[in-house]
């Protein structure tokens, strides 16, 4: 018999989620990541403010993405 903390013994169920709502998880992490983004290049080192760490930082912090925050997917045929 296996014991519950066994990983073994655990099932884990499978989760649909809906296109739409695959959308906005998608929408809503990328802008977690910019944010995160943003704090890194804020608390870079004088020293490094001019390094291609800071510019690929700057360019993800420059996307706009609310856009895809804004976009809202079709429904589709009954299925979401």
């Amino acid at each position: 018999m296996q014991q519950l903390d066994d990983p073994a013994a655990r099932t884990r169920r499978l989760i649909h989620r809906s296109r739409i709502q695959r959308w906005r998880d998608a929408a809503a992490e990328l802008i977690a990541v910019q944010t995160e983004c943003d704090a890194w290049l804020q608390s870079l080192p004088e020293g490094l403010q001019a390094s291609a760490t800071a510019e690929a930082l700057q360019a993800i912090c420059d996307l706009d993405l609310s856009d895809l925050e804004a976009i809202e997917p079709p429904r589709g045929f009954g299925r979401d």
